[in-house]
């Protein structure tokens, strides 16, 4: 039987909602096989209370590995115990997210176990005995669909194109042990700060109000921030441009360079639209750009368009969508 293995991502002792992406996209495998869905979470003493979640989006195992010292992510023993693990039980394929820490973590395992690997997953699917999913390439200008017939098939996905979505397992609990001592791997995360706190994170929010030049300066994008504030569930990102002129931190930053989003909606002021932005946000499901300049080149991938002052545009739409939602 060909099994799925998943790997599920915690972040101060909580499932991260690409954690539960990740185990939706193992189930999709693991129906079309008719197999089981192991899932493998790694944490601080207590995270094994998360296996009834994890249960309940498809896993049919819950691997836990509480440590002390698993409380912040170590690369080594995490992929010491993730590669062990995918070897011993023979995986099908082994799903991960294209999120900071699977970025880091997927190519490690699949060097390790000498395995075929393809991140920013946009989709997949079963013919024959091929898992066949779509990658984007050349800086996000084609869609490419890669057939991966080798065992295991290690696959990375871009967060936000999967929903996570309920589907009742019976969550077996499995305890296990780090394959190596954490404490004596030689890079140890010792701290992770998170930035704009409180906020929804750039890859997992549902509305994501992006800033560009456009803004011609810092302060205008309490701009962007109002109109993220009246969504409710927004994020705020900025281009490259942006963080590197100072006006918001790098953690912000979308695109080739920095963080790959595909939220429900996607809104663009006074972006431009380099090749290395639209890198990092084509794939959204909806995207609206507003920007004085009507050649500009986020028009061509936007599903709505404003040609518009954004300093007219986006006070009015703020109010428009305020007055939007206190009708709903």
């Amino acid at each position: 039987m060909a099994n799925v293995f998943a790997f599920v991502e915690t972040r101060g002792g909580d499932v991260r909602k690409v954690g539960l992406e990740a185990v939706t996209a193992a189930r999709q495998l693991a129906d079309k096989f008719g197999s089981e869905v192991h899932a493998l979470v790694l944490g601080p003493p207590g995270i094994g209370a998360k296996a009834a979640q994890i249960g309940k989006y498809g896993a049919d195992v819950v691997i836990i590995v509480e440590n002390a010292s698993l409380a912040n992510y170590n690369p080594e023993a995490a992929t010491a115990t993730a590669a062990d693990r995918i070897k011993s039980g023979r995986y099908r394929a082994a799903v991960f997210s294209t999120s900071a820490q699977g970025r880091d973590l997927a190519p490690r395992v699949a060097a390790r176990l000498g395995a075929s690997i393809v991140t920013d997953v946009l989709s997949l699917e079963v013919e024959g005995n091929a898992i066949v999913v779509r990658h984007p390439m050349n800086i996000g200008k084609v869609i490419a669909t890669i057939a991966i017939t080798g065992t295991p098939a290690i696959l990375a996905m871009r967060p936000n194109v999967i929903a996570p979505a309920q589907n009742l397992k019976a969550g077996r609990v499995e305890n296990s042990q780090p394959a190596i001592d954490p404490n004596s791997t030689r890079v140890r995360v010792i701290e992770t700060k998170q930035g704009s706190g409180g906020k929804l994170d750039l890859a997992e929010a549902p509305v994501v109000v992006a800033g560009g030049r456009g803004l011609k300066a810092a302060e205008n994008f309490k701009l962007v921030e109002d109109l993220a504030s009246a969504f409710g569930n927004a994020a705020v990102g900025a281009t490259r441009a942006v963080t590197d002129d100072g006006w918001r931190p790098h953690s912000d930053q979308i695109g080739q360079t920095g963080r790959l989003v595909s939220p429900e909606l996607y809104i663009a002021v006074g972006i431009s639209g380099a090749v290395q932005h639209l890198a990092g946000m084509r794939t959204s499901k909806t995207i609206v750009a507003v920007n004085k300049d009507k050649d500009a080149p986020i028009f061509k991938v936007a599903d709505y368009g404003i040609v518009g002052d954004v300093f007219e545009v986006i006070p009015a739409l703020t109010e428009a969508v305020r007055e939007a939602k206190k009708h709903h």
